[in-house]
């Protein structure tokens, strides 16, 4: 994880330094540059973006639905475990893309209403992405860990959904503590997760209505 903490920042610094004087990179403030740059540019952002849509989409909406109807819950834990770290790592890097190539390419400037609201939408997306990363995700890992420990002491976690820690959590208060503060954690990640989730669909709008189709 070390190495991927250094190199978000390092992406994030960048993003923001196109973001804020794009004339060390190259880009003009009137907006001219040569079209071949653009057009890479553009497919940067449009191939980041539509990668960071679509898993956002399926992690939040499907995959991981479908997941908790047909998986013992311990197993589901473990594999969402593994799996949230490289998804918002894969989303915040595809964001930092998106945001150092929209910024790039609009630069503030000489950037509109519009492009500057866009700007602040996948910003958003990405300190979202970064917050579970490095703040929900290890919280609720944990959380996760210690409550398995405690299910396991009462022997359920094998079967598939909630019925039978809701069941022992009412004469276990140990138990009915830790899944206070679990939902709690997990609540605020997927509020978080959400959020960044709308700024990406607040973005798409923008992208349809520039597609001449």
């Amino acid at each position: 994880m070390a190495w991927l903490t250094r190199f978000l920042t390092a992406v994030a610094f960048f993003a923001v330094g196109v973001i804020f004087s794009p004339e060390t990179f190259g880009s003009k403030s009137d907006g001219s540059k040569s079209p071949a740059l653009s057009t890479c540019l553009k497919l940067a952002h449009l191939l980041s973006f539509s990668t960071a849509w679509g898993a956002a989409l399926w992690v939040t909406f499907i995959g991981g639905i479908i997941m908790f109807k047909n998986l013992p819950r311990h197993q589901f834990g473990n594999l969402q475990s593994k799996m949230f770290p490289a998804y918002f790592s894969m989303v915040g890097v595809c964001c930092a893309i998106s945001v150092a190539s929209f910024g790039y390419l609009h630069p503030w400037k000489s950037s509109g209403t519009s492009e500057k609201y866009q700007l602040g939408f996948l910003l958003s997306a990405f300190s979202f992405n970064l917050t579970n990363l490095f703040v929900f995700t290890p919280m609720t890992i944990e959380m996760m860990k210690q409550r398995h420990k405690v299910e396991r002491e009462e022997n359920i976690g094998e079967e598939v959904g909630w019925s039978k820690n809701v069941e022992v959590a009412k004469v276990n208060p140990k138990l009915a503590a830790m899944n206070k503060k679990f939902g709690m954690i997990h609540g605020l990640s997927s509020l978080a997760n959400i959020m960044s989730f709308g700024s990406l669909a607040m973005h798409s709008w923008y992208l349809a209505g520039k597609i001449d189709l």
